[in-house]
């Protein structure tokens, strides 16, 4: 090693990124956020062979304005706490549908009508489902 790398690594000031949870992980972690804040019907579909745009779709349905906002906002919290960055969200201020776009992984929380009437498990019914409870 050069007296520059030496210079570089040992700085204290320079942090270490620290890696990120697999997809699978992340998935299941908002999945659980979901679920511990009251969603109801929490599902994750496995996109990847589906899709080359993310690998996991995690769906959850709301009762009110109030808990779709409070399930995505412990999610992101969750999320942002294991290092991952919400890329962009959708749909909060009319909470009928909150999509937030992890890269990797969506995020759907639905109030019920939107949820049936958009059925995201019909229209990638071929998406094999993940038992998210069971997962590290």
């Amino acid at each position: 090693m050069n007296a520059a790398a030496a210079t570089l690594t040992a700085d204290p000031a320079v942090s270490t990124p620290v890696a990120l949870p697999p997809a699978l992980s992340r998935a299941c972690l908002a999945a659980r956020t979901a679920a511990d804040n009251k969603g109801q019907d929490v599902l994750v579909l496995d996109m990847r062979g589906l899709t080359p745009l993310f690998d996991f779709f995690v769906i959850a349905t709301g009762t009110s304005r109030r808990q779709i906002h409070t399930v995505a906002e412990e999610i992101d919290e969750v999320l942002r706490g294991v290092g991952d960055t919400r890329q962009g969200i959708e749909g909060y201020d009319a909470s009928k549908w909150v999509v937030q776009d992890y890269g990797d992984v969506v995020v759907h929380v639905f109030d019920p009508d939107t949820r049936d009437y958009y059925k995201l498990e019909e229209l990638w019914a071929d998406a094999p489902k993940v038992d998210w409870a069971d997962e590290e």
